[in-house]
C-alpha cells in the first residue's frame, strides 16, 4: 500500500500569508496611531481649557473683590499700599488691585478674630488684641489690615497677638469681628522656557509666581458706570478680561496657521467696593 507524501505550503503561498499578515498588522498599527494622536490632542485641549478657566476664575474673584475693606484710608498714606495709590491700576496688559483679599486665619483654618481695642501704652495709639498672635502683618511690606472689612489701617509694631495700629479708628470694631490683611496684587504675563504664562505678584519682594501656563494674550478694558471705556481709575467701574490660551503643543497636521489649537474666553468684572463708607 503506498503512501501519499504529506503535502506543505508552496512559496507563493506563504508570500502571500506573509503580505496579508503585513497588511493587517500595518492597519492595526495605523489604527493605534490615530487613536493615540487624537487622545493626545483631547488631552492638550482638556488641559488648554482648564488652564484658561483657572486664570478667569482666580482674577474674576480678585478684581471683584478691588476695594474690599475700604481701602481709601490707607491709599492715601504716603507710598500707598507698597507703590499703589489706587484700587485699580490700569494698564491694557496688567492690571493692579488693592482690597483685603485675604481673612487671616491659623494655620489649622480657624479665623483669627479681634478679641478688644486698646491703647499702646508707649504711643497712645490705638491697639488691636486678638485671640491668636499671627506673624501675617510682619515686615515692611505686610503692615496693611482691614477690620472687619469696614475700615483700613497701617499696623506699626506686633507684641504677640496685640497689633499697634498707625491711625487712629474711626469706627470701633465689635469682639469677634474678623481681620483682612490688605495687599497690592498684579497680573499680567510672563515667560518661563520660552512659554507664556499668567503671572500673579503680590509686590511684596517675592516676585511673581504662575497661575497658569500656555495664556498666550491678555487684555483688559476699562469702563465707567455708563459703559463707557474710561482711563481714571476712580471711575472704573466695571473691568473687561479677555484670556487667549493655547495647547501645550503644536500638531503638525492641523490645516492652517502654527498648528496650535487656541481658546479665548472674555469676561465682564463688576467693581463693587469703590469709595469709602465714611
Amino acid at each position: 500500500m503506498r503512501l501519499e507524501r504529506e503535502r506543505g505550503l508552496t512559496l507563493i503561498e506563504l508570500m502571500i500569508a506573509l503580505m496579508m499578515s503585513g497588511i493587517l498588522i500595518a492597519a492595526l498599527f495605523r489604527t493605534f496611531i490615530v487613536q493615540h494622536k487624537t487622545y493626545t490632542v483631547q488631552e492638550q485641549v482638556v488641559d488648554m481649557h482648564q488652564n484658561v478657566r483657572v486664570a478667569i476664575h482666580r482674577m474674576m474673584s480678585e478684581i471683584r473683590m478691588a476695594g474690599f475693606g475700604n481701602v481709601d484710608k490707607i491709599l492715601s498714606l504716603v507710598g500707598g499700599v507698597n507703590g499703589f495709590t489706587q484700587v485699580i491700576t490700569p494698564n491694557n496688559n496688567t492690571i493692579t488691585i488693592v482690597g483685603g483679599f485675604s481673612q487671616v486665619k491659623r494655620d489649622n483654618g480657624e479665623p483669627i478674630l479681634i478679641n478688644s481695642v486698646g491703647k499702646d501704652p508707649l504711643t497712645g495709639k490705638d491697639t488691636l488684641t486678638l485671640n491668636y498672635a499671627t506673624d501675617k502683618f510682619d515686615g515692611e511690606k505686610h503692615h496693611f489690615v482691614s477690620t472687619g472689612g469696614l475700615e483700613s489701617n497701617k499696623v506699626t509694631s506686633r507684641n504677640e497677638n496685640v497689633l499697634v495700629l498707625d491711625l487712629p479708628l474711626k469706627l470701633v470694631p465689635k469682639t469677634g469681628a474678623p481681620i483682612f490683611k490688605i495687599e497690592a496684587i498684579t497680573y499680567g504675563l510672563g515667560v518661563s522656557d520660552g512659554k507664556k504664562l499668567l503671572q500673579r505678584n503680590q509686590n511684596t519682594g517675592g516676585g511673581a509666581f504662575a497661575v497658569a501656563e500656555n495664556i498666550e494674550d491678555l487684555q483688559f478694558e476699562y469702563l465707567d458706570a455708563n459703559g463707557n471705556p474710561t482711563g481714571i481709575p476712580t471711575n472704573i467701574r466695571m473691568v473687561k478680561v479677555t484670556v487667549t490660551a493655547r495647547t501645550d503643543r503644536a500638531d503638525p497636521d492641523l490645516g492652517g496657521g502654527d498648528g496650535y489649537r487656541r481658546r479665548q474666553i472674555a469676561s465682564n468684572i463688576y467693581i463693587r467696593n469703590m469709595g469709602t463708607y465714611f
